[in-house]
């Protein structure tokens, strides 16, 4: 029997290992740019057509690389991070595995020009599926300076599982997003297809995240600020009032790398659960400054997961510092015990209690039909409203104003609404059929019992149901508003808008594309604004 086992070329092993580390044109970005900033770059510019497919272009001003060390960082395990595994325990560098660039020079045609500072000339290198095509020198720039063209040439299957320009453009967005936040001392620059996306001076962190997430919310972020024995936490919060549907704007930062980590995603919802409904989501921006010995990157090799040792008390510790910044800020109230829960007592006392008073209608007859429920005599007891009066404080009509209000029925158009909050109307309960509490929900008695309808759940319910009848007659109107409002969108947001804007066109919506990601609003559907 003739020998099974046999070892895969480097070319073959090398598209194998790329299955991991280099999953779309985004994760080839990811790489790149995360080794121009362990080369000490202060600059950086990505160029991008067709969201990656036909061309990928990524350069520094870092400290590039001599001839030598250019030939061997497409080696697979090749790397300059690290020289031991001890190495592994004290990694301060975006980069440690050597595997990006043998990933990236298996399935793409890969042009690499570099040039050390104290060199005459750099090198140029041309390598095609892990095969080295030509290298020579050149005249060029210091730094580093990839070409990616091709991507997934040779892996038919992959490219073919490739999202729309669109959506792939979108994952690059956000992966310069995660990296501009994370060195906001470095310059960034994004183009699309000549189109600039992204210009990133070097900034401070409230400045970088200003630009990168749109100036709109830079007024609702909260700074945070803890220093702990094992671990300094600083970063922004934003508002309780600018909590969002999605999770868009949530970010963890270790060491300056950008990590996901739902256990301490839950710190900080904990913090805010009593500020926020349960399907909001806060925006924050947590930098996380460990001990490299205390933390594990070595889990995957995207190198988005990490492990702490003490994960319990870096869980405390956030939920500390989040809750400490809400409270300077005056977002959680605070109570002064030395005057809240205080009873307001009466003055006027009257020191003798008097017999109580019978009241006796000696003309009452119970069998007598003309008389109604409503004129029949005050009972023995006295008013509930007489067992309660002085004893009411301000703070109690604030919290139950517009309890409960008495909408009209259709059989009594002309009925005014009435406000059972505190209110001295004496009209019966079944006068109406609906109630409105808290300006939130409607009751209404049905045959079964009592039906509650959620006013804003319904008119979303309501106008849903218009949209779709216009997407399906293709009828719709705009009505222009008198004074047209602009809105500010981060980079992600405003590609978005624009994939879309001619789909919400047949809405109604008139919107239209100023600068800046800036865009105007001049126009909404005739429906929405005849109902608002």
């Amino acid at each position: 029997m003739s020998d099974l086992i046999q070892l895969l070329p480097d070319s073959v092993a090398n598209q194998i290992a790329a299955g991991e580390v280099i999953q779309r044109p985004a994760s080839v970005i990811k790489e790149l740019v995360e080794n121009a900033i362990d080369a000490k770059a202060t600059e950086i510019k990505v160029i991008v057509k067709d969201a990656g497919r036909t061309l990928i272009q990524v350069i520094d001003n870092g400290g590039g690389m001599s001839e030598t060390d250019a030939r061997m960082a497409f080696e697979r395990h090749a790397t300059s991070k690290i020289k031991s595994a001890g190495d592994l325990f004290s990694i301060l560098t975006m980069g440690f595995r050597g595997e990006a660039l043998a990933s990236i020079a298996a399935i793409a045609h890969v042009e690499l020009k570099t040039k050390v500072k104290d060199s005459e000339l750099g090198t140029h290198i041309i390598i095609e599926g892990s095969r080295v095509d030509s290298q020579e020198p050149i005249v060029c720039d210091k730094g580093s300076n990839f070409l990616i063209k091709n991507l997934f040439y040779n892996v038919p299957a992959r490219r073919k599982f490739l999202k729309s320009n669109s959506t792939e453009l979108r994952y690059i967005i956000t992966e310069m997003q995660r990296i501009s936040l994370a060195n906001p001392e470095v310059a960034f620059h994004l183009t699309h297809n000549d189109q600039p996306l992204m210009n990133l001076p070097a900034a401070n962190y409230r400045q970088r995240i200003a630009a990168v997430m749109g100036r709109q919310g830079n007024q609702q972020l909260i700074p945070v600020n803890t220093e702990a024995s094992i671990i300094n936490i600083h970063g922004f919060i934003g508002t309780p009032q600018g909590a969002r549907k999605t999770g868009g704007s949530q970010f963890f930062f270790v060491n300056n790398r950008y990590m996901r980590h739902p256990y301490l995603h839950k710190a900080i919802m904990d913090a805010y659960a009593s500020l926020i409904s349960g399907d909001s989501y806060p925006s924050y921006f947590i930098y996380f400054d460990i001990s490299p010995q205390m933390i594990d990157v070595n889990i995957h090799p995207t190198k988005t997961e990490i492990k702490f040792e003490d994960e319990k008390l870096v869980w405390k510790v956030l939920n500390s510092a989040i809750r400490e910044s809400l409270g300077k800020h005056n977002i959680v109230p605070s109570i002064d015990f030395d005057t809240e829960g205080q009873v307001d007592i009466p003055t006027r006392i009257n020191p003798q209690t008097g017999p109580p008073r019978i009241n006796i209608n000696p003309n009452y007859n119970p069998f007598d039909s003309d008389v109604s429920y409503s004129r029949r005599p005050d009972s023995v007891s006295p008013k509930w409203e007489d067992l309660y009066r002085g004893f009411e404080s301000d703070s109690y009509h604030e919290d139950t104003d517009q309890e409960v209000i008495l909408l009209p029925s259709k059989g009594n158009e002309q009925t005014e609404q009435t406000s059972f909050s505190g209110s001295q109307d004496d009209r019966p309960v079944h006068d109406a059929s609906y109630f409105q509490i808290k300006n939130r929900y409607i009751l209404t008695p049905v045959r079964s019992g009592i039906m509650i309808i959620h006013q804003r759940r319904a008119h979303e319910r309501i106008l849903f149901e218009k949209f779709m009848n216009i997407i399906q007659t293709h009828k719709s109107a705009t009505q222009q508003v008198l004074f047209a409002e602009t809105i500010s969108l981060n980079t992600e947001d405003a590609v978005l808008m624009r994939d879309i804007q001619e789909e919400l066109k047949v809405f109604g919506f008139d919107i239209r594309e100023e600068k800046d990601n800036t865009f105007t609003i001049a126009g909404i559907p005739y429906e929405y604004g005849n109902n608002s």
